[in-house]
């Protein structure tokens, strides 16, 4: 992220945002974020087998939400290098998660990425 204003930045905000509000709320969402939304189990299960010791249904919304943007975008999107998408979920994950998010979505977009890496 190079500034707050980046329109990057801005557009992942506000998918982020969607993605929270449907899950939390059980609000309908658009764009780019019900693209996103369809993929919640395949998601989800990434986010299992990297994190084996949070069950997905406990994982705080927010950083749910933060996580299933950036796998998408690290699995499926595939639009910006890897380090772009971890280093913007880094800074979602500081504007809007608790203390611990930060660490948390590093270390599973880590292992997400390593195993992608292994794998190919």
């Amino acid at each position: 992220m190079k500034t707050p204003d980046d329109p990057r930045h801005k557009r992942r905000q506000h998918i982020l945002e969607e993605l929270f509000r449907r899950d939390f709320h059980k609000q309908k969402i658009e764009s780019e974020a019900s693209l996103i939304y369809e993929q919640k189990d395949l998601l989800d299960e990434k986010i299992r087998l990297a994190a084996p010791e949070f069950p997905v249904e406990k994982i705080n919304k927010v950083d749910l939400a933060i996580l299933r943007l950036a796998i998408y975008e690290l699995t499926i999107g595939k639009k910006e290098p890897p380090n772009v998408i971890i280093d913007e979920a880094i800074e979602l994950a500081k504007e809007y998660g608790g203390q611990s998010t930060p660490a948390f979505v590093n270390g599973a977009l880590g292992k997400i990425l390593k195993d992608a890496n292994r794998s190919e």
